[in-house]
């Protein structure tokens, strides 16, 4: 399959309509989140994926926006043929709260003052931000999103969505990230604060009618940027080449190439983002913790999701360690969680440079989908004995075709579909025995989605029952679900 960018894309934004409480116990008002999606939402809204940015970004994780010079941060990873088969799937990523690209943050309005907030705003947590995201997926009516994936502090969102929501995540990809902030991370964290609290156009956050604080936010983003990279990648990038010049100047002005790339960065960062945002986002990072009573598995207790968790081999911000003490607490609970290493020498920037291991790693996991993961769960069912006159207006209410038949004990015995109740109005049939079909094929919950798939065109039927080992209804699955994942199938 060509692999295609989702082309033009706008950002859009969702006005909350009540008040937004907060875990700090206060609340926000007029809240507005920026979001962009791709691909299309399907008709039971089972295909959605919630792409989760990191420390910076933004909700443009594809596509092209008019007069743009480069796409979307993560373009390579979404897309028709990609790893978020945008043919496939429908994605949404949204500005968090608290940042500075559209969604509510410090650099909003204060309904309160009409100024902006500055220090004003409430301090905010990965849970806020995260149930903030929420809201925004039930406006769109979603009740399980298939997916939830990101990086770095992306991946921490994807954690907190498994332990906040846990039956509203089926599966879960979090990558170069952690479950609780380390005392580096938190070191790292504070010097860039200081870095911006420090310059004098601070202003205790109230610049934004004047001069702001560029000095001390590229500081911070020099920093930052540091951690980004590894010893490798610096050695392979800029060794010891000097910047425009054959020799030293023995003066203080800079002489590396190294140099000259991290004020280009700190520079240029300062165009797009508010110091007071990255204040209230690296401090939600500090707080960020899922352990209970020091214990990651007992945090990590109630998740539901199918877990991909990869990091990458020279990260020494987020080191493998953090994900593989993930995978251990998920594996102790008998959750169903991978690890896998990508060997990069890009440090933690791996997670947007690396794209050829991310598709395959994540299209390898994504693909191997079981019938738990789409199965509708609500399901309605009849019990033996009814008549065809109450079987059909059982049909009609609930606007279905077809209708499990189980017993007083709940195990399958049969299944009704509106061609049968069709035939028993021309037969005159009085009795449900007539036209239930007590040879059901069904399918496991743990069956391959291929599997069910093929079932279903062999018998030219288009839906199955989920059974258990005792044939006890668990669910139903429908071509319909299935033929939006795979291609292929009747």
């Amino acid at each position: 399959m060509k692999h295609e960018s989702v082309g033009t894309v706008e950002t859009q934004y969702y006005s909350f309509p009540d008040d937004f409480p907060l875990d700090s116990g206060k609340v926000l008002r007029d809240v507005t989140l920026a979001y962009e999606t791709y691909g299309n939402l399907n008709a039971d809204k089972s295909n959605a994926i919630l792409v989760c940015h990191a420390l910076t970004g933004d909700a443009h994780a594809a596509g092209w926006h008019p007069g743009d010079r480069k796409p979307g941060w993560w373009d390579t990873l979404i897309g028709p043929g990609k790893a978020l088969d945008t043919q496939k799937h429908f994605i949404i990523c949204s500005n968090i709260l608290g940042g500075c690209k559209g969604s509510t943050g410090p650099s909003s309005i204060n309904p309160e003052t009409g100024k902006p907030y500055g220090l004003d705003f409430p301090v905010i947590t990965i849970g806020d931000i995260v149930r903030a995201q929420k809201q925004l997926t039930e406006h769109f009516g979603i009740k399980k999103l298939f997916a939830v994936i990101g990086g770095s502090m992306g991946g921490a969102q994807v954690l907190q969505w498994t332990t906040s929501y846990p039956k509203s995540v089926a599966n879960a990809i979090a990558i170069a990230t952690t479950a609780r902030s380390s005392p580096q991370q938190i070191a790292f964290n504070e010097v860039a604060r200081i870095a911006i609290v420090s310059d004098p156009e601070w202003k205790r956050g109230d610049y934004y009618t004047d001069d702001t604080p560029v000095r001390g936010l590229a500081l911070a983003r020099m920093i930052g940027h540091i951690t980004y990279l590894s010893d490798d990648s610096m050695q392979e990038k800029f060794g010891r080449k000097l910047q425009n010049k054959e020799k030293y100047d023995f003066n203080m002005d800079f002489d590396f190439e190294v140099e000259s790339y991290l004020h280009y960065q700190g520079q240029s960062f300062t165009q797009r983002f508010d110091a007071n945002s990255y204040l209230y986002i690296t401090k939600a990072l500090d707080y960020f913790d899922l352990s209970k009573n020091g214990s990651l598995k007992e945090g990590l207790k109630d998740v539901e999701a199918k877990f991909l968790v990869i990091a990458v081999s020279s990260d020494w911000l987020y080191p493998p360690y953090q994900s593989r003490e993930i995978v251990a607490a998920l594996s102790s609970s008998n959750k169903e969680a991978t690890y896998r290493e990508i060997e990069s020498n890009y440090g933690h920037d791996a997670f947007l440079l690396e794209s050829g291991h991310l598709n395959y790693l994540i299209s390898n996991f994504l693909s191997h989908v079981v019938v738990s993961d789409i199965m509708k769960t609500e399901i309605i069912s009849i019990r033996e004995g009814l008549s065809i006159e109450e079987t059909a207006i059982v049909m009609c209410k609930e606007g279905i075709t077809h209708l499990p038949v189980v017993s007083d004990g709940g195990v399958l015995a049969g299944i009704v579909t509106s061609w049968d109740i069709s035939k028993a109005v021309a037969m005159k049939y009085n009795s449900l025995d007539r036209i239930m079909t007590t040879d059901v094929i069904t399918a496991s919950h743990q069956e391959s989605i291929e599997s069910a798939a093929k079932k279903m065109e062999e018998h030219n039927i288009s839906a199955l029952p989920v059974v258990d080992d005792d044939r006890r209804i668990l669910g139903i699955i429908g071509s319909d679900e299935i033929n939006r994942l795979i291609g292929g199938y009747a």
